[in-house]
């Protein structure tokens, strides 16, 4: 019953979003094509669906802490819905620009409203493989905007997609509405002031900052690289199509759900014994450096190993919510995993935006954007990669008091 009432709904939401996160990596070409953009304002369309989420973040983490997920996620998700409806009706590239920016605040709820609901409903010792669940759950997403998608787009416009995300967006919002149960944080009666102090202490945490930049490290990364540039390099250096695109998005997706399973379980095992999830953490970054680096010296041998290798590696990010938590009362968790989460967002923006705008830099062929382009725009990424696990294993010993 409670998978039905909470987790089902819960997990539809997420689903949803990341859908809208990864739809234009096929989408990305033929509104470039239509609005005549250039790489950087493709990648900044792409990303700021990044920015308005991340942006919202803290004070996502203060709502959700006072009134619950039931009623933070449903009223966001309306948002969304608007922003989806501006978006397919947009004339313009600012009313795409705006439209997708709408739609990134209205789902910046949906992961971590799950995550609280997880909360709020289970034992500690089920969290990490529950928020394996929900970023496998977003994976699925991810996959409905691969092959599925470039099929659908063989018969539908992609404004009459828009139109049917929408749909499914409303029936998520009612389904919050009516079926989910209340539950808010027990601490009912904290006040603002209070609510923002706890958030102060999440940013004094020396552990915050050790392991929220390796995140931004990482997903500026795979959260630029996945859902926007891994497409066009598949079809500017390795030379596929667009159905082999989406063939290849198909299997990195599945990956991806593969390594939040994966790596879900492996921290709730570790969770039982006591056991922090960090080296496992810091290993899954080294290994998508390792990938990222040979993708960024143009290596097109084994093309799909290196791209599912570094994906399913890349999914480890969503180890770092847990071990973070672990450090806070319960009560918290709203505001330590909105926190965290604007490390996620505020790297794939940044990843994103940049390397379009270091694509520009290159000369345009009617093929598509420069390979050399490519290799010093993920070259970049796979530096800030380097950095970020070098910063978070020189503090490791602030994770094993806790």
């Amino acid at each position: 019953m409670i998978f039905l009432r909470v987790t089902l709904p819960f997990l539809a939401g997420y689903f949803l979003s990341y859908n809208y996160r990864a739809v234009n990596a096929l989408l990305g070409p033929l509104l470039a094509e239509e609005f005549s953009l250039s790489a950087a304002q493709l990648g900044f369309l792409t990303s700021v669906y990044f920015l308005a989420f991340g942006a919202f973040q803290i004070p996502l983490g203060v709502l959700l802490d006072r009134y619950g997920p039931r009623r933070v996620n449903a009223s966001l998700m309306l948002v969304a819905a608007g922003g989806a409806l501006l978006f397919a009706s947009g004339q313009s590239y600012t009313a795409l620009v705006a439209g997708r920016a709408l739609i990134g605040l209205g789902v910046s709820g949906c992961l971590m409203s799950s995550f609280q609901a997880w909360v709020l409903w289970h034992p500690p010792e089920r969290i990490a493989m529950l928020n394996g669940i929900a970023f496998a759950t977003g994976g699925l997403g991810a996959i409905t905007a691969s092959v599925p998608l470039e099929l659908l787009l063989r018969v539908l416009g992609w404004r009459e997609i828009f139109l049917i995300l929408v749909g499914f967006n409303f029936a998520i919002v009612a389904v919050l509405a009516t079926v989910v149960p209340e539950r808010a944080p027990h601490r009912r009666g904290e006040t603002l002031a209070q609510s923002l102090t706890g958030v102060g202490r999440i940013f004094r945490d020396a552990a915050f900052w050790r392991i929220g930049l390796a995140l931004f490290g990482l997903q500026a990364a795979v959260g630029a690289l996945l859902t926007l540039w891994m497409a066009t390099w598949l079809r500017d250096v390795a030379g596929y199509s667009r159905a082999e695109v989406g063939q290849m998005l198909l299997a990195v997706n599945l990956a991806l759900i593969a390594g939040y399973l994966g790596y879900g379980r492996a921290a709730d095992a570790l969770a039982r014994r006591g056991r922090s999830a960090l080296p496992v953490f810091a290993g899954g970054i080294a290994c998508a450096a390792g990938c990222l680096v040979l993708l960024a010296l143009g290596v097109t041998v084994a093309t799909p190993l290196l791209w599912v290798l570094f994906i399913g590696c890349g999914s480890v990010g969503s180890l770092a919510y847990s071990i973070l938590t672990r450090r806070y009362p319960r009560e918290m968790a709203g505001r330590v995993n909105a926190t965290l989460n604007i490390f996620t967002f505020g790297g794939s923006f940044l990843g994103q935006w940049g390397v379009g705008l270091v694509i520009d830099r290159w000369p345009q062929s009617a093929s598509g954007y420069d390979p050399q382009a490519y290799s010093y725009a993920f070259g970049a990424l796979w530096l800030a990669m380097l950095v970020g696990l070098a910063w978070l294993w020189s503090g490791r010993r602030l994770f094993e008091s806790k």
